[in-house]
């Protein structure tokens, strides 16, 4: 499908605008900021979008896209779900440098939005939904193929996991090393084998160690 000179002059105004909103915020990000990284002018801005918050919806989505894109790397290949889990949580913590500049857009835009901008606020909560979607069904197949205890609760893993991850994500942005994430990565991992994977499979991989 051929893409038209104003969509690719919209595609290009979000690809410009997603760093700024994703680091400064919806709050933070004036019409000038806007302009100087787009090189137009609020006319030439607002040809293309209604408003600000338009044109920032449509950059949370782009951001969180490219989240979900680089954290859904390879994923799937992965046979076993314990294994596909923990793919999942090294995406996390390896493959940041390909994101929008400025850090996890849902946390960004979760915390600046919980007390602003409702509609900003439920597209954080509808990513926050798909991601833990993503891990539940994961967590699901895993019971049902028998890789993992019957036991576990598909949707309390999955936010043990994604709170996990966005807690030392935070603290590692705050202390600026990425100690925290790492631990954390490696107390996740730990627990996943530990009380996660399939009794059954536990004792034939300890067998084989």
């Amino acid at each position: 499908m051929r893409v038209t000179k104003g969509q690719q002059t919209r595609r290009e105004i979000v690809e410009k605008a997603a760093p700024l909103f994703n680091k400064k915020g919806f709050e933070g990000t004036s019409l000038s900021d806007l302009m100087h990284a787009t090189g137009l002018q609020k006319g030439g801005i607002y040809r293309h979008f209604s408003s600000k918050e338009e044109l920032a919806t449509a950059a949370f989505d782009y951001s969180w896209g490219k989240a979900v894109q680089r954290r859904l790397g390879d994923v799937a290949a992965v046979p076993d779900c314990v294994d596909r889990l923990k793919k999942m949580i090294d995406n996390f913590v390896d493959l940041r440098s390909g994101l929008v500049p400025g850090g996890c857009p849902l946390m960004n835009t979760a915390v600046e939005s919980d007390d602003g901008n409702a509609l900003l606020r439920r597209k954080a909560q509808k990513a926050l939904q798909n991601w833990t979607t993503g891990l539940s069904q994961i967590t699901a197949e895993g019971i049902e193929k028998g890789h993992i205890n019957p036991r576990i609760d598909p949707l309390m893993l999955s936010h043990q996991i994604i709170a996990s991850l966005e807690g030392a994500l935070l603290i590692s942005r705050l202390r600026i090393n990425d100690e925290t994430l790492q631990h954390m990565r490696r107390q996740l991992h730990r627990y996943l084998e530990q009380n996660v994977r399939a009794k059954t499979l536990r004792s034939k991989s300890a067998k084989a160690s």
